[in-house]
């Protein structure tokens, strides 16, 4: 997979710090922060929406919830399967590609540790594709840290005797 780089510039930078401290600012009061017309403004943050450089996400401050966050790390010899995996499975937030040991580090969410546990088991650690498994909770957040969050955790097939019914690995 070959990222596109898109090119920005001090004016886009500052920009953006500016609706990451202050998102419900408006492109005028932007524009008087950054010395630059309102349309300008306005074409600017087009601009960065469209190459999917600046993104508006609604979503749940992992720094406050109420829930166990772990990291889980994996070595698998299919990674598209754990993409699809990530893809639809409410537990788990995201996926980030690695290099090195291992080769997905994987956002993983519940509210209780055994629960967090069983979705590793059954998923990866039960997977012959999947060579090494290391999960850490993650104990603090330093920053907020916002993640989109899918509430209906019934739509996961892992049930309570820890059987997957397919409707996640699909």
């Amino acid at each position: 997979m070959e990222s596109k780089v898109f090119k920005i510039d001090e004016v886009d930078k500052n920009i953006i710090e500016i609706i990451q401290k202050e998102p419900m600012l408006t492109h005028t009061e932007i524009a008087k922060k950054v010395n630059r017309s309102q349309p300008t403004i306005g074409m600017r943050i087009r601009k960065l929406e469209k190459s999917g450089v600046l993104k508006f996400q609604a979503g749940i401050n992992v720094k406050t919830m109420d829930l166990l966050l772990a990291r889980v790390e994996i070595q698998t010899l299919n990674p598209d399967k754990i993409v699809n995996l990530v893809k639809n499975c409410p537990y788990m937030l995201n996926a980030f590609r690695l290099s090195g040991a291992s080769n997905y580090s994987i956002l993983v969410v519940s509210n209780k540790l055994a629960h967090l546990d069983d979705i590793v088991n059954h998923h990866f650690r039960k997977d012959s594709n999947v060579s090494e498994v290391s999960m850490d909770i993650i104990t603090d957040v330093t920053n907020d840290f916002v993640l989109t969050f899918d509430f209906n955790f019934e739509n996961c097939g892992l049930t309570s005797n820890n059987q997957c019914c397919g409707k996640c690995c699909s």
